[in-house]
């Protein structure tokens, strides 16, 4: 096939963790697609970063590091907004590690926030197959359910931002329902950036299987709007709702307007009209706010937790304006 070597044992980051190991992995100078597995070296003038290792632990890529990663887009509220040319990602050229888990692209803006994975990297080339045809996750992605949707109830959690306790209050409920006598739990972060670490917490704390986007074949689920996004939300919910359980939990990353969220809600009440809606809330007029969108979407709120119950005047306050019951799952 030509091409350049590359070592067997070459760094990858959590967004390749479904691909296969490569005993001669080879790369082609060609654009870099959305979801192509691709090499990258670290700049020498660069400093250290962190990202996430396809086991799931904290890894470090120090200057010239050669490592595989996946070109993608980026809409942070809260971190990161980048993406990838019209044309895919050009060797030899400079981008950014736009994510933990490896997502690399242009980058648009930063916030003072950013984490340490944001590093300069050169794009060397697209993997190969032994024929020459470049890899891509979607060639691993979990195959289309052919069962029929078994029935479980769905908990759906949502936030008006980032990092408001969505997935707290996941695994609090996910525990609950455990306690009380349920045998297999499906996990789900339905959309956002993908995460090995957020889906095995899940696991942890008991769910029987737990997926993401990369299991469906994207890095993430940005940018918003874009086309072809419904049959991936489609083959995402036909599998989980297909494996028999007791309860299925669907965590929705980022907030509400971003990531194609209101994508999913639509495909989602195709299968569900009536799933348990946990709201997470940074603060009272951010949960009503939310509950009056849902509402406009056709859903209403079962609970509300996050930083809007941290203090008893804030909860208060919540439960008032909102009129719905509260509970701060991470002290409760």
């Amino acid at each position: 096939m030509g091409g350049k070597k590359l070592a067997a044992d070459i760094k990858r980051t959590s967004v390749l963790r479904r691909l296969p190991p490569l005993t001669s992995p080879r790369y082609l100078e060609v654009p870099g697609l959305e979801g192509g597995v691709c090499a990258f070296q670290l700049l020498h003038n660069s400093s250290p970063i962190i990202v996430e290792a396809v086991s799931g632990r904290a890894m470090a890529l120090v200057p010239g590091d050669l490592f595989l990663a996946a070109p993608g887009h980026r809409e942070s509220t809260r971190w990161v907004v980048g993406g990838i040319p019209k044309r895919g990602l050009a060797p030899r050229q400079s981008y950014w590690v736009l994510s933990e888990s490896g997502v690399v692209g242009n980058l648009v803006a930063g916030t003072p926030l950013t984490k340490s994975h944001l590093g300069h990297a050169r794009y060397l080339g697209a993997v190969c197959d032994g024929k020459g045809a470049p890899l891509n996750i979607r060639q691993f992605a979990v195959r289309h359910a052919d069962g029929k949707d078994q029935g479980a109830d769905v908990y759906l959690f949502l936030g008006t931002s980032a990092e408001v306790g969505k997935s707290t209050a996941g695994l609090a409920v996910l525990r609950m329902l455990l306690a009380k006598g349920a045998t297999t739990a499906v996990a789900l972060k339905a959309t956002g950036t993908s995460s090995y670490n957020e889906i095995a917490n899940y696991r942890d704390y008991g769910a029987a299987h737990a997926f993401d986007c990369v299991d469906f074949g994207l890095p993430t689920t940005y940018p918003s709007d874009r086309t072809g996004i419904r049959a991936v939300f489609d083959r995402a919910l036909d599998t989980c709702l297909a494996i028999p359980a007791d309860a299925v939990l669907i965590e929705c990353g980022g907030d509400m307007l971003g990531a194609n969220v209101p994508v999913f809600l639509r495909r989602l009440r195709q299968r569900r009209v009536r799933p348990k809606v946990i709201l997470a809330a940074a603060d009272a007029l951010g949960a009503l706010s939310a509950m009056r969108l849902l509402k406009e979407m056709g859903l209403s709120v079962s609970l509300i937790t996050g930083p809007c119950t941290d203090t008893p005047t804030l909860r208060k306050r919540t439960e008032v304006l909102c009129r719905v019951p509260t509970e701060n799952m991470l002290s409760e």
